[in-house]
């Protein structure tokens, strides 16, 4: 079975770092889900489901192997059947926080540098309350995903 790899955690885990270095060192395509997880005309609208899982189904169909990121425990459930590996990222909220107060721009996200600036704060509070929610993007969750899944899993609790 080629690689086909879920990497999952809090915004500023390291999760674009890391699926980028497996993409680039074992020839994988590579799928961030913020991608098809948001409507594009309402960045702040999630997109219904089936169309992301209509997205999905489309890139695995053309990859053999792949990586696959994003915080989004609905959208991973449905690819858990056919990951060869889970990894969950959870270094603590401190070394999220430090990521992502250190993010470089993310040009297909923001369109300038202050934009993405200018959502810091709220970054860092959705951040802050990761262990705490009870929602798709939470601590929570994403434990259910990992302790659920039967395959080869590794948590990593830092980023050395």
């Amino acid at each position: 079975m080629p690689d086909r790899i879920l990497i999952f955690g809090n915004s500023g885990a390291g999760k674009s770092t890391l699926a980028k270095s497996f993409a680039s060192a074992y020839a994988l395509a590579h799928l961030d889900l913020d991608h098809l997880a948001w409507e594009e005309a309402d960045a702040a609208a999630r997109r219904a489901l089936e169309r992301s899982r209509a997205e999905i189904e489309k890139f695995t169909a053309a990859n053999d192997g792949w990586v696959i990121e994003g915080a989004y425990a609905d959208l991973l459930t449905m690819l858990l059947d056919e990951c060869s590996e889970l990894v969950f990222l959870n270094p603590g909220i401190e070394t999220c926080i430090a990521n992502c107060r250190a993010r470089p721009w993310e040009p297909h996200k923001y369109a300038d540098r202050e934009s993405q600036d200018r959502n810091l704060a709220f970054l860092l509070g959705w951040v802050r309350e990761y262990e705490s929610r009870d929602d798709e993007y939470s601590l929570r969750r994403h434990r259910w995903l990992f302790d659920r899944f039967n395959g080869v899993k590794r948590e990593f609790t830092t980023l050395s």
